[in-house]
């Protein structure tokens, strides 16, 4: 499924990956990969939750591609999205030694056809028209994604993105609770995780979106498997009882 918002197209299309296009044609994708599902196999792989899925996706049409961290780092899944002249847009920590030493199979960036552009917290750029902000993404260290004070994801280790499209700010957060770095932003579109682990839940993203007052709020990275479940429903039901529209695209994808 596609929905719209201020002239954008945007698509959840599983895990941490979305599709935003611009009316003029420009292709932004978010964190694509993993999990099976550009590849087509989630399904027969974590089962049949209400998450995206669908044949393998291939059409390297994404004009800028954004990389939060390593978690969401997959060399396969940018060359699926990925057009021949595109900008990957990566956090400067993503590291393919790291991963590949955690067990996948991926490589650097900078050895990926493209052009690369790492980032770092406080970055601003333009990309093939888009205005690109790099904004801090972490789990505090007393809350309930750490263990005796070590954070899954400390800080340093990854960021979230506001992707200025057509003049449509949009937010995505990356793997992080929700931060006083936050509350301050501007968004007109807010992509928040609202997995019950790893990430801010479905309660403190309904809370940052009514202090963030966005035009629409779309959830993803939630349900691609069992420690990711959220109830997108009841999400979708707090957010709205604060006044804030927010819509689920929970549909197959295909091309």
């Amino acid at each position: 499924m596609t929905i719209t918002h201020d002239g954008l197209s945007v698509s959840w299309l599983g895990y941490a990956t979305a599709r935003l296009e611009a009316p003029d044609g420009t292709v932004v994708y978010t964190d694509p990969g993993r999990y099976g599902t550009l590849e087509g196999t989630w399904a027969e792989q974590y089962g049949d939750a209400s998450h995206p899925s669908g044949p393998a996706y291939d059409e390297q049409d994404g004009d800028v591609v954004v990389v939060t961290h390593d978690h969401h780092y997959d060399s396969d899944g940018i060359e699926r999205v990925a057009s021949e002249d595109a900008t990957i847009v990566v956090y400067e920590n993503v590291s393919a030694e790291r991963i590949t030493d955690g067990g996948r199979d991926v490589v650097e960036p900078e050895s990926l056809p493209y052009e690369i552009e790492r980032v770092g917290y406080g970055d601003e750029l333009t990309v093939s028209g888009i205005d690109i902000d790099v904004v801090p993404a972490y789990n505090h260290a007393d809350g309930p994604n750490a263990s005796d004070g070590e954070p899954l994801h400390p800080e340093g280790l990854g960021c979230g993105f506001v992707l200025t499209i057509d003049d449509t700010r949009c937010f995505w957060t990356g793997d992080s609770d929700a931060l006083e770095d936050h509350q301050d932003l501007e968004v007109s579109l807010f992509m928040p995780s609202i997995a019950q682990n790893y990430t801010m839940d479905r309660h403190s993203a309904a809370d940052l979106a009514e202090t963030l007052e966005p035009a629409l709020v779309l959830p993803i990275h939630y349900n691609t498997f069992t420690e990711l479940e959220a109830d997108s429903t009841a999400f979708a039901g707090d957010v709205a009882s604060r006044g804030v529209p927010v819509v689920l695209d929970e549909g197959a994808f295909g091309h």
